[in-house]
């Protein structure tokens, strides 16, 4: 089954991960600017960044037929230095528009802080300024449900929002129900150890259906699968469900979020079969 991968950081993976996903229905993949493990040192460090995410990630990923699309931002993590901030944001309008930039993200709160919060409002200023979709982090652990409250009532404050250009990522069992009720798209990501197994990513679309979700790999320099989709696709097939939602969920949802943007081009789709 053909598949679109909504979170992938790709710039850690080899060559070798983008032929298994190839060879695995990969047909696109976007990817968020992201934190690289250490701070970067200056602005001039953010620019190499986004040049990367949009000359040589989108070449190295057409060599396997897999279309690449970028995100931009200054990853939460750096979010708290408020003069970096501005820095990086004053460089990110030269880069948007560029071929595969879809939006701003992955943008968010990290430790949940008030300069944390400060820079996640400048980039929904700069996304609405330049009508660019939204995707965002939510923090990790102990800080998830506060961090994803947080941001959105300040989403919900903002009457220029709209909450269908937004998707809101990284949503687990406590938090999913938050974001879809306030029409936000929903991210599910599957990591092999944190964030959603495949198995309990299925449970919550047996709660909450599969309007506005969308699962993804997030596969990054940690524990992660760049196979992680097809994981979850066998393990829905095993549980049961359809070939029409597991499509619903892998391909047509994030078709639906980022068809929003002009630049998106939808994949050919492999021929739809009927199982036996």
């Amino acid at each position: 089954m053909n598949y679109i991968d909504m979170h992938a950081h790709m710039v850690s993976r080899t060559t070798d991960d983008y032929h298994a996903m190839a060879l695995s229905g990969c047909v696109a993949v976007t990817e968020p600017a992201f934190w690289s493990g250490r701070d970067r040192l200056g602005p001039e460090a953010f620019a190499d960044y986004f040049d990367h995410l949009t000359t040589f990630e989108p070449a190295r990923a057409r060599e396997y037929g897999i279309a690449h699309y970028a995100w931009l931002c200054l990853n939460p993590k750096e979010g708290e230095d408020r003069e970096l901030t501005k820095k990086v944001l004053g460089i990110i309008p030269e880069f948007l528009g560029r071929d595969t930039v879809l939006g701003i993200g992955e943008i968010g709160l990290n430790r949940v802080t008030r300069n944390e919060l400060a820079t996640f409002l400048d980039h929904v200023e700069l996304a609405l300024e330049h009508q660019q979709l939204i995707h965002i982090h939510t923090p990790h652990l102990e800080d998830k449900y506060k961090g994803t409250r947080v941001m959105i009532d300040a989403l919900t404050r903002d009457a220029r929002i709209d909450p269908a250009r937004v998707m809101i990522d990284h949503a687990e069992e406590h938090t999913a129900e938050l974001i879809l009720a306030e029409g936000f798209w929903t991210g599910i990501t599957l990591y092999p150890k944190t964030k959603a197994s495949p198995a309990r990513a299925i449970d919550m679309i047996e709660v909450y259906g599969s309007d506005r979700l969308i699962v993804a790999s997030a596969c990054d320099w940690g524990p992660s699968q760049p196979l992680a989709v097809p994981e979850f696709i066998f393990e829905a097939r095993r549980r049961g469900h359809s070939e029409a939602t597991i499509r619903k969920i892998v391909l047509e949802n994030p078709e639906r979020f980022l068809g929003q943007s002009p630049k998106f081009v939808p994949p050919r789709r492999e021929r739809a079969t009927v199982p036996v």
